[in-house]
């Protein structure tokens, strides 16, 4: 059993470090046609055969130029303006669909805002006006938001 499984093992071993030795060699063939074909043996009838070893070293991950990186950081910077500005304006949209919707909805008298005359008519009191110059003001500062968060994009 143990002599199975060492011989199991060791037949792995081989296989794993010899799959580099075998994957070395890259051969770039020219056809007589002119296409090229690579491969990893020669393609028959080829004019010009030319043999090539790819550089297989761990060199590990190139790292950016200092250029590069204050590129990076650069678009960062502007993509995070961007998005920034983008949400203002959202922000801004929202807060003056709420506003109108508010004003809207204010239309109708409060109890306490109309007063009966003497002619047995009504009036509304100078409270309600109040109240609805108030949310029509409501509505154009948040109009003035929008109008500045879409100049400021």
């Amino acid at each position: 059993m143990l002599k199975s499984t060492l011989s199991a093992l060791s037949m792995l071993l081989a296989a794993v470090l010899a799959q580099p030795a075998l994957a070395q060699m890259l051969y770039k063939s020219t056809m007589p046609d002119g296409r090229v074909v690579y491969g990893d043996k020669p393609a028959p009838g080829a004019v010009k055969v030319e043999a090539t070893k790819p550089d297989t070293s761990n060199k590990g991950i190139v790292t950016s130029t200092p250029k590069e990186a204050a590129a990076v950081k650069q678009f960062e910077a502007e993509r995070s303006s961007s998005e920034a500005g983008t949400d203002r304006v959202r922000a801004a949209e929202t807060a003056l669909r709420e506003a109108e919707a508010k004003r809207v909805a204010g239309q109708e008298p409060l109890p306490g805002e109309r007063l009966g005359t003497a002619g047995g008519a009504s009036r509304l009191t100078d409270e309600y006006w109040q109240r609805q110059k108030g949310l029509e003001e409501a509505v154009e500062k948040a109009r003035r938001e929008l109008e500045g968060a879409r100049g400021g994009r």
